[in-house]
């Protein structure tokens, strides 16, 4: 999959800051066909183009409570990681709480960011909803960690989906504020989004429009990495679709939320485009389809399934290989935090 990503600016990084990606994910809930499509796949070709570190969001993880399994998560997701294809020997892979750096700058962050601006970020009030009074005020806080996040090493480019990009940029705002407020122009670079495409969004196999969710009730509405070939097959088959028989325009399969979900699912699956994929199965039934689906589905995620399972029988390397990540992204983030300190002014 090719780097579709937009072209950074010459203003974005003027100080000429090495490029770098960084990306992350929450050890919550299990691992989907979602994360998988959306994000960990695309990240795999990104090791050869540009030095990356990928981080397992632990400090994130608690904005919702902590959790008891936390470092069995931790070690679930860096495993899906390496099966999905990340080297760590390419990339940087370690638990965001075992650099220092991620929660010391973010509390000088929170002093640049400005309570109007996190206002305004919509997941907050999706996952706080009628409660917020309620909720941590770490989950309100959690959009200015993300920019520590990235800043602490200086990234300058972000692979997002839709739901995150609001999140960028005010990661990018806050930058830009830093360096105006304490005359450090170029300090942090602003990251890019890199979107890669292309990149869809999967929806659940139980409603066309609501996004595939670690969150939602029901099991049946998502495929996760560890399910066995059986349970993959058994969900496509059980997805709601519609009576009608594939065929017709793109258009008029996007007025059919499901069973355009599905199309969709199989082209990302197949590394081809949705339109070839509607072409290919006109006129045939879902249920036929179905059948075809599970199968690719089962050729695709049965390997990272095994290769995940194996990764878990031996924790003490997965820890060593976390522990070798989280070194090597100190030595990046601990000088980095060094000048933020003294551009900050502390003794």
């Amino acid at each position: 999959m090719t780097d579709q990503a937009v072209q950074t600016p010459a203003t974005s990084n003027p100080a000429g800051h090495p490029e770098r990606v960084f990306s992350g994910v929450q050890p919550t809930g299990n691992l989907h066909l979602g994360n998988y499509l959306g994000a960990i796949r695309n990240w795999v070709p990104l090791q050869d183009q540009r030095p990356s570190i990928f981080c397992v969001v632990d400090l994130h993880a608690i904005t919702a409570g902590f959790e008891p399994d936390l470092a069995d998560k931790t070690r679930e997701i860096a495993a899906a990681y390496i099966a999905c294809g990340i080297d760590p020997k390419k990339s940087i892979v370690f638990p965001q709480s075992r650099v220092s750096a991620h929660a010391e700058l973010a509390w000088i962050l929170n002093c640049v960011a400005r309570i109007g601006w996190l206002d305004r970020m919509t997941q907050f009030k999706d996952k706080a909803g009628k409660h917020k009074e309620r909720v941590s005020v770490g989950l309100y806080a959690y959009p200015v960690l993300m920019a520590a996040d990235i800043l602490a090493y200086r990234a300058t480019h972000v692979p997002v989906g839709e739901d995150q990009k609001q999140h960028l940029e005010l990661a990018r705002d806050i930058a830009q504020k830093f360096n105006n407020d304490l005359n450090v122009p170029g300090f942090f670079p602003q990251p890019e989004p890199l979107i890669l495409g292309p990149t869809p969004r999967v929806m659940s196999l139980r409603d066309g429009k609501a996004k595939m969710s670690k969150s939602d009730a029901s099991d049946l509405s998502r495929i996760n990495l560890k399910d066995s070939d059986e349970e993959i097959a058994a969900k496509i088959r059980k997805a709601r679709t519609d009576p009608e028989p594939i065929g017709g325009t793109m258009e008029e399969m996007d007025a059919r939320p499901e069973a355009s979900n599905l199309l969709g699912i199989y082209a990302a699956l197949a590394g081809k485009p949705k339109a070839d994929i509607l072409e290919q199965f006109e006129g045939a039934q879902f249920s036929t389809f179905k059948n075809e689906l599970a199968d690719l589905a089962v050729s695709v995620l049965g390997p990272i399934r095994q290769r995940m399972a194996a990764l878990l029988t031996d924790k003490a390397e997965i820890d060593r290989v976390l522990e070798d990540g989280a070194a090597r992204a100190r030595a990046i983030a601990m000088p980095i935090l060094a000048e933020t300190r003294k551009a900050a002014g502390f003794l």
